[in-house]
């Protein structure tokens, strides 16, 4: 029989023709048939293959490459443990309302549960997390069938008719042959249109005399420039993490976490709150707050809300200028007054630090660059970083906040925009995704040059409770974790360049030029005295 090929050609076809222009494959027997028409359809230039040796790997590309494009992307992989590699990914795609295609292939569903080697029960392997599932059989020879379930499992993905963009799966069996095979096209099916749901709406006009700040958390790149300009012609102040793209502007406040602790805070009536913010205590604790209007602006039908506050839930918002400029005067000459307090703080550091590491990075890049920044430490120390007139167009992972599989996420972003991009990263989370480093000679080639924060374990945890000096006799063993990973090494083996820096100048040297092919640039800091600098950090707006 040549059906594997013929299932395998229509599934490719189909995604093509629904705009699915990359695909990650991970290489296997099982998924062979799709590898070959995929290898085809990028030769001829239908679409664009990216091959990786590990599946966890693949999904972390497929997801920068998803979240770069804005659009579908596919990801491939075989049989048995593959694919519960993609998983992380999956999740993470899941709570960002990424397009995810998992492609999972498959042995015949007579061999499962036999016994037979790499087989198991891969139908709604990721549960409740993926939008959408279709299962595949090559067992009859039935296009119409297969062209069904893929358009389906497409629409779920987009969310164009749920308003849930997310992760789907597509579970196929194939059966032998597994390689490419002659076979006769029975009559075509007919054409399927399917419309998308009408995302136009007429804006909701808030209320007049109700001192209002923006809360701007993780979202769409193309949305940070409306959220900005919307608070600036209002009026109002706005609190901007680094991922929503929002973080420019008259109106953006770069000390807002520390701010929030002030008695300025206390006078805050409502709150607008675009994307989803992660970042911070004090802005949780903002938006669960009874004294405060919450509005949430959202396309999606899951919207954000972790207080269970919210009293509108709308597409988008309408603001009237701000009655009191006076308010708004005040959030600015605060975020001035707090920002030269900040900055004079980490110029005093004997030590290169995290926060002076973000701020020297942010600084060197401009509107024509891409900044991936990872979980954890690096874009909380972005968010406390100056606003510039021209900042880079940021990503993170930030649907559930994990550290891995960054370097493979941050590769699918410089990948998918094909402009230069840095990455903010830790050394644990460079760690997590070593294997992102390695990059086949005839894959494509992302320009991404990863500034690796390296203070040796995970200095985060010094900031929060397991951090205080009671539980010091087990902090490094549990929450530290020192493996003094030898970057230089890494870099070597990887067959990437690399540099040393530990200073502010050092860096700003190595990122004076564009990256050019795969880079890492070690930035040596210090975590000893992390937890006192956090303290002195948050304490700064404690005096206005």
């Amino acid at each position: 029989m040549a059906n594997a090929t013929a299932c395998a050609r229509v599934i490719v076809e189909e995604l093509i023709s629904r705009g699915v222009r990359d695909v990650v494959l991970a290489p296997g027997a099982r998924s062979a048939p799709l590898a070959y028409e995929c290898f085809e359809a990028d030769r001829i230039g239908l679409l664009r293959l990216h091959v990786r040796v590990d599946e966890r790997t693949a999904g972390f590309l497929g997801l920068g490459l998803a979240k770069g494009y804005g659009a579908p992307v596919a990801v491939l992989t075989t049989s048995g443990t593959a694919t519960a590699n993609l998983h992380p990914a999956v999740l993470e795609a899941w709570h960002a309302h990424v397009p995810l295609i998992v492609i999972t292939a498959s042995r015949p569903r007579a061999v499962i549960n036999t016994g037979a080697n790499q087989s198991a029960d891969q139908d709604q392997l990721f549960g409740r997390q993926v939008r959408g599932f279709a299962a595949l059989s090559d067992e009859v020879l039935d296009h119409r069938t297969w062209r069904f379930e893929i358009a389906r499992i497409m629409t779920a993905a987009t969310g164009s008719r749920t308003r849930m963009p997310g992760p789907v799966q597509l579970n196929v069996e194939f059966s032998e042959p597994l390689t490419p095979a002659e076979f006769a096209w029975p009559p075509p099916a007919p054409e399927l249109v399917i419309t998308s749901l009408d995302a136009a709406a007429e804006p909701t006009t808030l209320s007049e005399g109700i001192q209002t700040v923006i809360v701007a958390g993780d979202c769409r790149p193309d949305l940070g420039g409306s959220i900005a300009d919307l608070a600036a012609e209002a009026a109002v102040p706005l609190f901007a993490e680094p991922s929503s793209n929002a973080r420019r502007g008259e109106a953006a406040v770069s000390t807002y976490r520390l701010l929030l602790s002030s008695t300025l805070s206390e006078e805050i009536e409502r709150v607008v709150v675009f994307g989803r913010p992660t970042l911070s205590r004090p802005v949780t604790q903002l938006l669960s707050r009874d004294d405060v209007e919450l509005v949430v602006v959202s396309a999606y039908a899951d919207w954000i809300d972790p207080g269970r506050a919210a009293s509108l839930v709308t597409d988008a918002v309408k603001l009237p200028e701000s009655s009191d400029r006076g308010w708004f005067q005040a959030w600015r000459e605060a975020d001035d007054a707090v920002r030269g307090r900040l900055d004079a703080l980490l110029a005093e550091q004997p030590y290169f630090t995290g926060p002076a590491l973000a701020a020297a990075v942010w600084g060197a890049l401009d509107a024509d660059d891409a900044l991936f920044a990872g979980s954890s430490s690096p874009i909380r120390d972005l968010d406390l970083a100056p606003i510039t007139s021209a900042s880079p167009l940021v990503y993170a992972n930030r649907g559930l906040s994990g550290i891995d599989g960054s370097v493979s996420s941050a590769a699918g972003v410089a990948l998918a925009l094909e402009r230069p991009t840095h990455a903010l990263i830790g050394d644990l989370t460079a760690l997590h995704d070593a294997t992102g480093l390695v990059i086949g000679r005839e894959e494509p080639q992302p320009d991404l040059r990863l500034v690796v924060a390296n203070d040796d374990g995970g200095s985060i945890f010094a900031t929060l409770e397991q951090g205080l000096p009671a539980h010091m006799g087990a902090f490094e063993r549990l929450f530290g974790t020192p493996v003094g990973l030898q970057f230089e090494a890494l870099a070597a083996a990887a067959g990437i360049g690399y540099r040393c820096v530990q200073t502010a100048d050092e860096l700003a040297e190595a990122l004076a030029e564009p990256p050019v092919g795969l880079e890492l640039v070690e930035a040596v800091i210090d975590r000893a005295n992390r937890r006192t600098l956090d303290r002195e950090i948050t304490a700064l707006a404690a005096t206005l």
